[in-house]
């Protein structure tokens, strides 16, 4: 059964959409997380029943993410959302660490796609149904320019602030930025080139 809730947040009412999973944190995967106003936006249907409860391990993560306590979260994704290939660059933002950003460039890369393959990326990213806990925040341009964000660029300006990925100056509460087997996450002050 499908399961929604709302949740107030610095960036507006989150919408998160769920189903319900035996094998969850909290017994929902997560669908969805969405914002007023994003291109995309997931929209209540019927049939749908409203289950705060059932978000309270997901809320309790964005609460502390939101105060700077949280930077990895743990959520479970409920199956089937997306193309292989979404999947797959999915599977890439998650592993891009807080505080650090990198290219679309990098994430064709490192997906194995070739560079005519960025715009599709680009792409993939745009259709991410799970904003903040799928950090597609953290893809910036290749000349370190923000660049779109369904939720808006003052929403993803506001994300990576929070984080401290603007300036290159990591915030007190960020965990060290590891990078990656492949060395291309990076803190934002570096070169994001692909």
């Amino acid at each position: 059964m499908t399961v929604y809730a709302t949740l107030d947040s610095p960036l507006g009412d989150l919408l998160l959409v769920g189903e319900e999973s035996a094998t969850a944190k909290g017994g929902t995967a997560l669908v969805s997380l969405s914002m007023p106003g994003q291109k995309g936006a997931a929209v209540v249907r019927d049939g749908w029943r409203r289950a705060p409860e059932a978000f309270a391990e997901i809320g309790h993560q964005l609460r502390a993410y939101f105060d700077g306590d949280l930077t990895r979260f743990e959520v479970e994704y409920a199956p089937g959302a997306g193309t292989d290939f979404q999947r797959r660059v999915w599977a890439e933002l998650d592993s891009i660490p807080y505080g650090a950003t990198t290219s679309y460039g990098e994430i064709a890369r490192r997906i194995g796609a070739s560079p005519v393959m960025v715009r599709a990326v680009g792409t993939a990213i745009g259709r991410n149904p799970a904003l903040v806990v799928r950090p597609c925040h953290r893809v910036i341009g290749s000349d370190g320019t923000l660049k779109g964000y369904a939720a808006g660029l003052d929403r993803k300006e506001h994300l990576l602030g929070l984080e401290g990925a603007l300036g290159g100056v990591p915030a007190a509460s960020a965990t060290p930025v590891v990078p990656v087997a492949s060395g291309a996450v990076q803190p934002a002050s570096a070169s994001t080139s692909p």
